[in-house]
């Protein structure tokens, strides 16, 4: 018998979870169907830990990561979640499997398979570790990022949104800011500082000099020593190269 827990919080998914269970395996055992952190700390302090957790992330108290810092998991977890896939495929462990929304069954058979093959080498050292991990991409993808920058120009001020926004670069310590429409304007912040406050997903530091959109991305060019050039829009008179130890990097970031 395998005893599962099932954490969600929307009632007619975790019905629906629990009945493509029952369908795949008659083995399974739903044990108990829990629907927030604070209900999931009392129930696991008072009772035995399933064989296999099914643990959505966003829970209507918070996010179920909060339970790992309460109570001790030593049993496999299969994280139910809406997250993008590119952001699971850093996590992809042999002890943690991970099903996004909306579920399918053939993913759901293959997780109860993946945990019978697993169950007698599963490491809890290794679950709070990915956890960890898992904690800190959740953190970052939910961070609220700079939307807007307000623009000093003569008596005026005017914002232009970041999704109006090219590129950033700097030249005789100023940071100017161009437009896509190729208005430039200086503003009071260093690259590194935009770095942390602007989407990652959307803007990329190049180098000491360059921190372009998405967008603003033209052509990028084979350089020697497996560099690469790249040519930015609006057109700046610039060689803008990224260092062969950023090359795998930003490539993974056009692809993002």
């Amino acid at each position: 018998m395998i005893h599962v827990l099932i954490v969600e919080d929307e009632e007619l998914a975790a019905l629906r979870l629990q009945k493509m269970l029952l369908e795949i395996d008659a083995e399974i055992k739903v044990v108990e169907i829990l629907d927030s952190v604070e209900t999931s700390v009392k129930w696991l302090n008072k009772n035995a830990l399933p064989d296999l957790l099914f643990l959505d992330i966003q829970l209507s108290d918070g996010v179920s990561f909060e339970i790992f810092n309460q109570i001790k998991i030593e049993c496999p977890v299969v994280f139910v979640t809406a997250y993008d896939a590119y952001a699971l495929k850093a996590f992809e462990v042999n002890s943690i499997d991970y099903l996004l929304k909306p579920l399918r069954k053939e993913l759901l058979q293959n997780s109860i398979e993946k945990f019978k093959k697993l169950k007698n080498s599963f490491s809890s050292q290794n679950l709070m570790q990915k956890v960890h991990q898992m904690m800190e991409q959740y953190s970052q993808n939910n961070k609220s990022f700079k939307t807007r920058f307000a623009i000093n120009k003569a008596d005026t001020i005017f914002t232009i949104k970041a999704d109006e926004i090219a590129y950033f670069y700097v030249e005789d310590k100023a940071t100017f800011l161009v437009q896509t429409t190729g208005s430039k304007y200086i503003i009071n912040y260093s690259l590194d500082q935009l770095e942390q406050i602007l989407d990652p997903k959307q803007f990329y530091r190049l180098n000491r000099q360059f921190l372009t959109s998405l967008d603003a991305v033209e052509k990028v060019h084979n350089h020697f020593n497996y560099k690469l050039k790249v040519d930015l829009k609006p057109k700046i008179d610039a060689e803008i190269i990224v260092s062969n130890v950023k090359t795998v990097d930003f490539k993974n970031w056009l692809d993002w």
